[in-house]
């Protein structure tokens, strides 16, 4: 489980297709403690740590995730949002994360509101129901709230120090982005669907 509070930007260094894709991400964490078997949030996607070095990790990445996630986009220096798993006592910022992504949303328009920027997204239309104003959704791993929802597209905040700390700084039109939907709104759907 993750909060979606973003603690590390992290870079891919290394990409390697063998059978399943294997990535080697750069990180500020203190690797020596990181446990091989670990899982580290990486885009908002629950990847486990099968290497270790002084400053980085190894993921192994199946077909599956890549088919289901914006993974299969990531280069040689791209910037990937990192958070370790939440701890017995750690504080919730966020909101509960499971690092199962739901689908890919695409980013349809970037407008500059001050020193804020409002950034608007498609979601695929099977999951478009589980989005609501005020509500949560996880965006590359980032808890956030939603502005606004017309149909399939909806609109999220940014505010300065988000963009400073995350890769959404970087946000740009066209961009495919890892959608989380709140966990409670799934079960409130499911609840719905069988009354």
């Amino acid at each position: 489980m993750f909060t979606g509070i973003i603690t590390d930007i992290g870079t891919v260094t290394e990409l390697e297709q063998a059978g399943d894709l294997r990535a080697r991400i750069k990180t500020g964490y203190d690797t020596a403690s990181i446990d091989l078997g670990a899982s580290i949030a990486s885009d908002g996607v629950c990847l486990t740590v099968i290497a270790l070095g002084d400053d980085w990790y190894d993921v192994q990445i199946s077909a599956e995730t890549v088919s289901k996630t914006n993974l299969g986009n990531w280069a040689e220096g791209t910037r990937v949002n990192l958070e370790r798993a939440l701890k017995v006592g750690d504080e919730l910022g966020g909101h509960i994360v499971s690092g199962h992504v739901d689908g890919v949303a695409e980013v349809v328009s970037v407008l500059e509101e001050g020193d804020s920027t409002r950034v608007k997204l498609r979601a695929p239309q099977d999951l478009a129901r589980f989005i609501a104003p005020k509500g949560s959704v996880a965006l590359n791993g980032t808890s956030l709230t939603v502005n606004e929802v017309d149909g399939q597209v909806f609109g999220i905040n940014f505010i300065p120090h988000t963009k400073e700390v995350t890769n959404w700084g970087d946000v740009a039109v066209g961009d495919k982005v890892n959608l989380e939907i709140d966990t409670l709104a799934r079960y409130v759907a499911r609840l719905h669907e069988t009354m």
